[in-house]
């Protein structure tokens, strides 16, 4: 299957096929083996060979491992607006990883362009909702109703899967809700504040 991965700016055409227990990814012309198990409804554990065919032909030569990193990521369906006027759509997700969210838009090969060209694709404004990635507890709540933060500014620590997890201000803003204490249990998906 082929895609298109919006990730800010930068749109990247991702092609996966399966091959026995692994996904090959080639993300741009460069490929990469991954060994990917779902662990929870919302999260994934890869392990990720870096360049993979370069590195296993690499490899056989040499007789040496590929490099690879291991790799835990949470999911959820977007609660933003996606495009001015129009509701988040079924390809918007955002990927929390390495304590930042990172808002994705996949949608088959084709079609980001086309929205491009149509000019429907604008900056995110309104309220931003920060959201559990995964079920946890609420370790520190790092801001108050009211304070000024900076994008990637930390606001709240929540722990999921005996990790810590920071979760991060998505843009320059005043928090207008705090939902949650420290202490407290929470689904994945549950808003725990809100950024204005």
């Amino acid at each position: 299957m082929i895609f298109e991965v919006a990730v800010g700016d930068k749109v990247r055409t991702v092609s996966v096929v399966r091959k026995g227990g692994v996904l090959h990814v080639d993300v741009d012309g460069r490929t990469h083996i991954v060994d990917a198990q779902r662990i929870g409804d919302s999260i994934v554990s890869m392990l990720v060979q870096l360049d993979g065919l370069a590195l296993s032909e690499r490899s056989e030569s040499k007789g040496a491992a590929a490099p690879s990193r291991s790799i835990d990521a949470a999911f959820a369906h977007s609660t933003r607006i996606a495009h001015a006027g129009r509701a988040a759509g079924n390809g918007d997700f955002d990927v929390h990883f390495d304590g930042l969210t990172i808002p994705v838009q996949i949608r088959p090969a084709g079609s980001l362009g086309r929205q491009k060209k149509e000019g429907a694709a604008g900056p995110v404004s309104g309220p931003q909702r920060i959201v559990a990635p995964m079920p946890g507890k609420v370790v520190r709540v790092l801001v108050k109703p009211g304070d000024d933060v900076k994008a990637r500014q930390g606001v709240v620590v929540v722990e999921a899967m005996k990790m810590e997890n920071e979760l991060r201000a998505p843009r320059d803003g005043k928090v207008r809700d705090v939902n949650v204490a420290e202490g407290q249990s929470v689904e994945a998906g549950s808003v725990l504040l809100v950024v204005e």
